[in-house]
Protein backbone atom coordinates (compact mmCIF):
# COMPACT_ATOMS: atom_id res chain seq x y z
CA UNK A 1 0.00 0.00 0.00
CA UNK A 2 0.98 3.43 0.10
CA UNK A 3 1.39 6.94 0.09
CA UNK A 4 -1.12 9.31 -1.20
CA UNK A 5 1.00 11.79 -3.58
CA UNK A 6 1.21 15.59 -3.96
CA UNK A 7 1.10 17.13 -6.77
CA UNK A 8 4.67 17.73 -7.64
CA UNK A 9 6.18 14.35 -9.16
CA UNK A 10 9.34 12.94 -8.35
CA UNK A 11 12.43 13.45 -10.76
CA UNK A 12 14.87 10.55 -10.26
CA UNK A 13 15.61 7.88 -12.73
CA UNK A 14 12.76 5.42 -12.52
CA UNK A 15 10.63 7.58 -9.78
CA UNK A 16 8.49 8.02 -13.01
CA UNK A 17 7.67 5.46 -15.49
CA UNK A 18 9.71 5.80 -18.53
CA UNK A 19 8.02 5.93 -21.90
CA UNK A 20 9.81 3.19 -23.09
CA UNK A 21 9.16 0.91 -20.49
CA UNK A 22 5.38 1.72 -20.91
CA UNK A 23 5.69 0.62 -24.61
CA UNK A 24 7.43 -2.34 -23.59
CA UNK A 25 4.29 -2.97 -21.12
CA UNK A 26 2.08 -2.33 -23.61
CA UNK A 27 3.69 -4.55 -26.91
CA UNK A 28 4.15 -7.60 -24.38
CA UNK A 29 0.32 -7.14 -23.41
CA UNK A 30 -2.01 -9.91 -24.61
CA UNK A 31 -5.66 -11.41 -24.17
CA UNK A 32 -6.26 -13.05 -20.61
CA UNK A 33 -6.80 -16.91 -20.98
CA UNK A 34 -8.54 -18.98 -18.44
CA UNK A 35 -5.75 -20.53 -16.32
CA UNK A 36 -6.63 -24.42 -15.23
CA UNK A 37 -5.15 -25.65 -11.76
CA UNK A 38 -5.98 -28.90 -12.18
CA UNK A 39 -3.36 -31.98 -12.47
CA UNK A 40 -5.26 -32.50 -16.07
CA UNK A 41 -4.22 -29.48 -17.53
CA UNK A 42 -1.97 -29.29 -20.61
CA UNK A 43 -0.10 -26.49 -19.56
CA UNK A 44 3.46 -27.75 -18.61
CA UNK A 45 3.68 -28.25 -14.59
CA UNK A 46 6.29 -25.18 -14.18
CA UNK A 47 3.62 -23.11 -15.65
CA UNK A 48 1.17 -23.81 -12.97
CA UNK A 49 0.42 -24.22 -9.52
CA UNK A 50 0.31 -28.00 -7.74
CA UNK A 51 -1.74 -28.59 -5.28
CA UNK A 52 0.28 -30.53 -2.41
CA UNK A 53 -0.79 -32.43 0.96
CA UNK A 54 0.41 -31.29 4.43
CA UNK A 55 1.25 -34.44 6.65
CA UNK A 56 0.31 -34.46 10.22
CA UNK A 57 3.88 -34.36 11.05
CA UNK A 58 4.97 -31.55 8.79
CA UNK A 59 2.60 -29.41 10.39
CA UNK A 60 4.59 -27.06 12.44
CA UNK A 61 6.48 -23.80 11.92
CA UNK A 62 10.43 -23.80 13.01
CA UNK A 63 12.10 -20.55 14.09
CA UNK A 64 14.51 -20.84 11.51
CA UNK A 65 11.70 -21.39 8.60
CA UNK A 66 9.66 -18.14 10.31
CA UNK A 67 12.52 -16.41 10.28
CA UNK A 68 13.79 -17.34 6.52
CA UNK A 69 10.65 -15.54 5.16
CA UNK A 70 11.61 -12.21 6.10
CA UNK A 71 10.56 -11.47 9.91
CA UNK A 72 12.65 -11.20 13.06
CA UNK A 73 10.51 -12.13 15.75
CA UNK A 74 10.07 -15.75 17.42
CA UNK A 75 7.37 -17.86 16.16
CA UNK A 76 4.07 -16.28 17.18
CA UNK A 77 2.14 -18.14 20.00
CA UNK A 78 -1.27 -17.53 18.09
CA UNK A 79 0.23 -18.84 14.64
CA UNK A 80 1.45 -21.87 16.67
CA UNK A 81 -2.07 -22.66 18.67
CA UNK A 82 -3.57 -22.37 14.81
CA UNK A 83 -1.34 -25.32 13.42
CA UNK A 84 -1.93 -27.11 16.82
CA UNK A 85 -5.62 -26.89 15.92
CA UNK A 86 -5.36 -27.89 12.02
CA UNK A 87 -3.44 -31.15 13.46
CA UNK A 88 -5.76 -31.86 15.46
CA UNK A 89 -8.73 -31.84 12.99
CA UNK A 90 -6.59 -33.66 10.44
CA UNK A 91 -6.48 -36.44 12.95
CA UNK A 92 -10.35 -36.15 14.25
CA UNK A 93 -11.97 -36.02 10.75
CA UNK A 94 -9.64 -38.40 8.80
CA UNK A 95 -9.12 -36.20 5.64
CA UNK A 96 -5.62 -34.37 4.44
CA UNK A 97 -4.59 -31.20 4.22
CA UNK A 98 -4.59 -30.04 0.69
CA UNK A 99 -3.13 -26.39 -0.15
CA UNK A 100 -3.51 -25.56 -3.85
CA UNK A 101 -4.02 -22.60 -6.07
CA UNK A 102 -2.25 -19.23 -6.06
CA UNK A 103 -2.37 -18.34 -2.84
CA UNK A 104 -1.63 -21.93 -1.47
CA UNK A 105 -5.55 -22.00 0.01
CA UNK A 106 -7.04 -24.42 1.87
CA UNK A 107 -9.26 -27.02 -0.39
CA UNK A 108 -11.87 -30.05 -0.20
CA UNK A 109 -12.81 -31.47 2.68
CA UNK A 110 -10.65 -30.22 5.11
CA UNK A 111 -11.08 -26.61 4.02
CA UNK A 112 -15.09 -27.08 4.36
CA UNK A 113 -14.57 -29.00 7.94
CA UNK A 114 -11.76 -26.30 8.60
CA UNK A 115 -14.19 -23.21 7.78
CA UNK A 116 -16.96 -24.72 9.94
CA UNK A 117 -14.60 -24.54 13.15
CA UNK A 118 -12.50 -21.61 12.64
CA UNK A 119 -16.01 -19.64 12.39
CA UNK A 120 -16.67 -21.29 15.21
CA UNK A 121 -13.84 -20.04 16.97
CA UNK A 122 -13.85 -16.72 16.11
CA UNK A 123 -17.45 -16.45 17.73
CA UNK A 124 -16.45 -17.36 20.67
CA UNK A 125 -13.68 -15.21 20.97
CA UNK A 126 -15.81 -12.21 23.06
CA UNK A 127 -12.69 -9.62 23.09
CA UNK A 128 -12.44 -7.82 19.87
CA UNK A 129 -8.40 -7.55 20.15
CA UNK A 130 -8.47 -11.85 20.48
CA UNK A 131 -10.73 -12.05 17.59
CA UNK A 132 -7.82 -9.79 15.64
CA UNK A 133 -4.93 -11.95 16.91
CA UNK A 134 -6.68 -15.05 15.89
CA UNK A 135 -7.94 -13.95 12.48
CA UNK A 136 -4.23 -12.80 11.47
CA UNK A 137 -2.70 -15.85 13.17
CA UNK A 138 -5.06 -18.08 11.07
CA UNK A 139 -4.05 -16.55 7.63
CA UNK A 140 -0.89 -16.31 8.50
CA UNK A 141 -0.21 -20.17 9.67
CA UNK A 142 -2.24 -21.20 5.92
CA UNK A 143 0.18 -19.09 4.03
CA UNK A 144 3.05 -20.83 5.52
CA UNK A 145 2.04 -24.15 5.40
CA UNK A 146 0.42 -23.42 1.72
CA UNK A 147 3.58 -22.15 0.20
CA UNK A 148 6.21 -24.27 1.89
CA UNK A 149 7.80 -25.68 -1.40
CA UNK A 150 6.18 -23.84 -3.82
CA UNK A 151 7.55 -20.07 -2.78
CA UNK A 152 10.90 -19.18 -2.28
CA UNK A 153 11.54 -17.69 1.18
CA UNK A 154 13.40 -14.84 0.21
CA UNK A 155 12.02 -13.06 -2.80
CA UNK A 156 8.06 -14.76 -2.27
CA UNK A 157 7.85 -16.09 -6.27
CA UNK A 158 7.45 -19.65 -6.84
CA UNK A 159 10.81 -21.14 -7.30
CA UNK A 160 11.26 -21.58 -10.88
CA UNK A 161 10.79 -17.63 -10.92
CA UNK A 162 13.11 -16.94 -8.30
CA UNK A 163 14.66 -13.31 -8.63
CA UNK A 164 16.98 -13.72 -5.60
CA UNK A 165 20.28 -13.58 -7.87
CA UNK A 166 19.58 -10.39 -9.58
CA UNK A 167 19.19 -8.25 -5.78
CA UNK A 168 21.72 -6.47 -4.43
CA UNK A 169 22.46 -5.37 -1.46
CA UNK A 170 22.97 -2.27 0.46
CA UNK A 171 23.51 -0.61 3.13
CA UNK A 172 21.04 1.82 4.66
CA UNK A 173 22.12 5.12 6.39
CA UNK A 174 22.45 3.73 9.93
CA UNK A 175 20.07 7.08 11.35
CA UNK A 176 17.15 5.74 9.13
CA UNK A 177 15.17 2.59 10.28
CA UNK A 178 12.20 1.33 7.46
CA UNK A 179 8.86 -1.32 9.52
CA UNK A 180 6.97 -2.53 7.30
CA UNK A 181 3.37 -3.00 8.39
CA UNK A 182 1.98 -5.62 6.64
CA UNK A 183 -1.65 -7.02 6.64
CA UNK A 184 -1.82 -10.80 6.56
CA UNK A 185 -5.52 -10.55 5.07
CA UNK A 186 -5.88 -13.73 3.07
CA UNK A 187 -8.17 -12.76 -0.08
CA UNK A 188 -5.78 -9.84 -0.87
CA UNK A 189 -2.83 -10.42 1.50
CA UNK A 190 0.46 -8.64 1.45
CA UNK A 191 2.39 -11.98 3.29
CA UNK A 192 3.90 -14.02 1.32
CA UNK A 193 2.10 -11.97 -2.19
CA UNK A 194 4.19 -12.49 -5.17
CA UNK A 195 3.83 -8.89 -6.35
CA UNK A 196 4.23 -7.61 -2.69
CA UNK A 197 6.68 -5.32 -3.18
CA UNK A 198 7.69 -4.45 0.60
CA UNK A 199 9.68 -7.33 0.94
CA UNK A 200 12.48 -5.87 -1.59
CA UNK A 201 13.15 -3.37 1.53
CA UNK A 202 14.65 -5.98 3.71
CA UNK A 203 16.43 -8.09 0.39
CA UNK A 204 18.31 -4.78 -0.33
CA UNK A 205 19.17 -3.18 3.31
CA UNK A 206 18.57 -6.48 5.76
CA UNK A 207 15.85 -7.00 8.36
CA UNK A 208 17.32 -5.11 10.76
CA UNK A 209 17.23 -1.73 8.95
CA UNK A 210 13.95 -3.13 7.03
CA UNK A 211 11.79 -5.01 9.65
CA UNK A 212 8.69 -6.73 8.88
CA UNK A 213 5.40 -5.96 11.76
CA UNK A 214 2.01 -8.24 10.68
CA UNK A 215 -0.64 -6.66 11.34
CA UNK A 216 -2.50 -7.88 14.75
CA UNK A 217 0.19 -10.22 15.73
CA UNK A 218 0.94 -9.37 19.16
CA UNK A 219 4.65 -10.28 19.10
CA UNK A 220 6.19 -8.37 16.53
CA UNK A 221 3.66 -5.48 17.22
CA UNK A 222 5.16 -5.74 21.21
CA UNK A 223 9.22 -5.38 19.21
CA UNK A 224 8.01 -2.37 16.63
CA UNK A 225 6.56 0.14 19.68
CA UNK A 226 9.17 -1.05 22.40
CA UNK A 227 11.65 0.30 19.52
CA UNK A 228 9.21 3.61 18.50
CA UNK A 229 8.74 4.12 22.31
CA UNK A 230 12.68 4.07 23.09
CA UNK A 231 13.10 6.13 19.91
CA UNK A 232 10.59 9.25 20.82
CA UNK A 233 7.82 10.19 19.20
CA UNK A 234 9.65 12.95 17.31
CA UNK A 235 11.59 10.47 15.51
CA UNK A 236 8.62 8.46 14.47
CA UNK A 237 6.56 9.28 11.27
CA UNK A 238 4.05 7.31 9.08
CA UNK A 239 4.02 7.26 5.45
CA UNK A 240 0.43 7.91 5.37
CA UNK A 241 -2.04 10.61 4.01
CA UNK A 242 -3.41 11.77 7.22
CA UNK A 243 -7.15 13.09 6.11
CA UNK A 244 -7.51 14.32 9.66
CA UNK A 245 -4.72 16.72 9.72
CA UNK A 246 -2.77 19.38 7.34
CA UNK A 247 -0.65 16.56 5.65
CA UNK A 248 3.15 17.88 5.97
CA UNK A 249 5.69 17.26 3.46
CA UNK A 250 9.60 15.82 3.77
CA UNK A 251 10.53 19.31 3.40
CA UNK A 252 8.03 20.83 5.77
CA UNK A 253 9.01 18.42 8.43
CA UNK A 254 12.75 18.38 8.14
CA UNK A 255 13.06 22.02 6.94
CA UNK A 256 10.60 24.12 7.45
CA UNK A 257 10.09 23.12 10.61
CA UNK A 258 13.64 23.06 11.52
CA UNK A 259 15.09 26.63 10.16
CA UNK A 260 13.86 28.47 12.36
CA UNK A 261 14.67 26.21 15.73
CA UNK A 262 18.03 25.87 17.00
CA UNK A 263 16.80 23.38 18.99
CA UNK A 264 15.18 21.10 16.37
CA UNK A 265 18.14 21.43 13.77
CA UNK A 266 20.41 20.58 16.89
CA UNK A 267 18.13 17.42 16.97
CA UNK A 268 17.91 16.62 13.34
CA UNK A 269 21.82 16.46 12.67
CA UNK A 270 22.60 14.52 16.19
CA UNK A 271 24.29 11.58 15.12
CA UNK A 272 22.83 8.85 17.16
CA UNK A 273 19.35 9.07 16.87
CA UNK A 274 17.60 6.74 14.51
CA UNK A 275 14.50 7.92 12.47
CA UNK A 276 11.99 5.47 12.25
CA UNK A 277 9.98 5.72 9.35
CA UNK A 278 6.81 3.27 9.08
CA UNK A 279 5.15 1.99 5.66
CA UNK A 280 1.82 0.50 5.67
CA UNK A 281 1.85 -2.52 3.41
CA UNK A 282 -1.76 -3.71 2.41
CA UNK A 283 -4.66 -2.91 0.03
CA UNK A 284 -5.86 0.88 0.71
CA UNK A 285 -9.39 -0.48 2.21
CA UNK A 286 -7.12 -2.65 4.56
CA UNK A 287 -4.93 0.72 5.42
CA UNK A 288 -7.45 2.74 7.68
CA UNK A 289 -7.33 0.06 10.04
CA UNK A 290 -4.18 -0.15 9.57
CA UNK A 291 -3.51 3.65 10.39
CA UNK A 292 -6.20 3.69 12.99
CA UNK A 293 -4.15 0.75 15.18
CA UNK A 294 -1.19 2.86 15.06
CA UNK A 295 -2.61 6.09 16.42
CA UNK A 296 -4.42 4.39 18.74
CA UNK A 297 -1.08 2.92 20.52
CA UNK A 298 0.06 6.23 20.10
CA UNK A 299 -2.17 8.25 22.29
CA UNK A 300 -1.95 5.26 24.62
CA UNK A 301 1.73 5.79 25.15
CA UNK A 302 2.56 9.47 24.04
CA UNK A 303 -0.73 10.93 24.14
CA UNK A 304 -0.89 12.39 20.91
CA UNK A 305 -1.45 11.21 17.29
CA UNK A 306 1.11 9.73 15.37
CA UNK A 307 3.35 12.29 12.88
CA UNK A 308 2.32 11.85 9.56
CA UNK A 309 4.23 12.63 6.35
CA UNK A 310 2.87 12.69 2.65
CA UNK A 311 5.18 12.62 -0.63
CA UNK A 312 5.29 13.55 -4.10
CA UNK A 313 6.14 10.32 -5.63
CA UNK A 314 5.36 9.56 -9.36
CA UNK A 315 3.92 6.72 -11.19
CA UNK A 316 5.20 2.97 -9.77
CA UNK A 317 6.91 1.26 -11.91
CA UNK A 318 4.35 -1.65 -10.63
CA UNK A 319 1.34 0.08 -11.98
CA UNK A 320 0.38 -2.18 -14.76
CA UNK A 321 0.68 -5.17 -13.00
CA UNK A 322 -1.02 -4.49 -9.85
CA UNK A 323 -2.61 -0.93 -10.01
CA UNK A 324 -3.90 1.18 -7.43
CA UNK A 325 -6.95 2.78 -6.83
CA UNK A 326 -5.88 5.78 -8.00
CA UNK A 327 -3.13 7.37 -10.78
CA UNK A 328 -1.63 9.71 -7.64
CA UNK A 329 -1.12 6.43 -5.20
CA UNK A 330 1.99 4.08 -5.34
CA UNK A 331 3.41 0.93 -4.08
CA UNK A 332 5.42 0.49 -1.13
CA UNK A 333 8.63 -0.07 -2.50
CA UNK A 334 8.19 3.05 -4.94
CA UNK A 335 7.07 5.13 -1.28
CA UNK A 336 10.27 4.27 0.29
CA UNK A 337 12.36 5.42 -2.74
CA UNK A 338 10.37 8.60 -2.96
CA UNK A 339 11.09 9.12 0.98
CA UNK A 340 15.00 8.85 0.10
CA UNK A 341 14.87 10.71 -2.79
CA UNK A 342 13.02 13.61 -0.76
CA UNK A 343 15.29 12.91 2.47
CA UNK A 344 18.45 13.90 0.30
CA UNK A 345 17.10 16.95 -0.43
CA UNK A 346 17.45 18.19 2.80
CA UNK A 347 20.88 19.84 3.47
CA UNK A 348 21.92 17.37 6.48
CA UNK A 349 21.35 14.58 5.05
CA UNK A 350 22.58 15.11 1.77
CA UNK A 351 26.21 13.52 2.32
CA UNK A 352 24.66 10.38 3.30
CA UNK A 353 24.17 8.67 -0.40
CA UNK A 354 20.16 8.34 0.21
CA UNK A 355 20.27 8.82 -3.26
CA UNK A 356 22.29 5.64 -4.41
CA UNK A 357 20.26 3.87 -1.53
CA UNK A 358 16.72 4.93 -3.65
CA UNK A 359 18.75 3.98 -6.75
CA UNK A 360 19.24 0.26 -5.62
CA UNK A 361 15.27 -0.30 -4.66
CA UNK A 362 15.00 1.00 -8.29
CA UNK A 363 16.89 -1.81 -9.08
CA UNK A 364 15.05 -4.38 -7.07
CA UNK A 365 11.43 -3.12 -8.36
CA UNK A 366 12.67 -3.19 -11.87
CA UNK A 367 14.12 -7.27 -10.82
CA UNK A 368 10.43 -7.92 -9.51
CA UNK A 369 8.53 -6.53 -12.50
CA UNK A 370 10.72 -8.29 -14.70
CA UNK A 371 9.87 -11.55 -13.30
CA UNK A 372 6.14 -11.32 -12.68
CA UNK A 373 6.20 -9.97 -16.41
CA UNK A 374 7.79 -13.15 -17.88
CA UNK A 375 6.05 -15.37 -15.39
CA UNK A 376 2.60 -14.35 -16.81
CA UNK A 377 3.77 -14.01 -20.13
CA UNK A 378 4.76 -17.71 -19.80
CA UNK A 379 1.49 -18.51 -18.39
CA UNK A 380 0.03 -16.98 -21.04
CA UNK A 381 -1.79 -14.31 -18.89
CA UNK A 382 -2.19 -10.64 -20.03
CA UNK A 383 0.43 -8.92 -17.88
CA UNK A 384 -1.66 -5.62 -18.20
CA UNK A 385 -4.27 -5.53 -15.45
CA UNK A 386 -7.68 -2.94 -15.88
CA UNK A 387 -7.68 -0.17 -14.40
CA UNK A 388 -9.81 0.68 -11.03
CA UNK A 389 -11.53 4.19 -11.32
CA UNK A 390 -12.74 4.24 -7.83
CA UNK A 391 -11.39 7.35 -6.09
CA UNK A 392 -10.89 6.96 -2.07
Amino acid sequence: MNVLSGPRPLSFRNCILYNHQLQFLSNSSMDSRPFSLTRSSPTPVSHRVEAHRVANAEAKISFQEWQGWGTTSPVPSMVTEVIDDLKLLQKDIDAPMDFGGNHGKLQGEFKVQEDKKHRKKYESLGDSEKKLQFFSARQIACRLLGSRGYLCQKCWLPMEDCMCSRIMPCSLWHRIRFWLYMHPKFSWQDFLRQNNTGKLLWQVFGTQAATLCLFGVSEQEEIMWNALNMAGRNYVWCLYPNTNALPKSVQDTFIQDTSSDIMSKAKLEHKDETMNFILLDGTWSNSHAMYKRLKDKAQVIWGEDLPCISLNTGLSLMHKLRPQPSWDRTCTAAAAIGLLCELNLVPEFSLHGLDSQAEAIEDALEALLEALTMRRVRMGRSISRKERHNIC
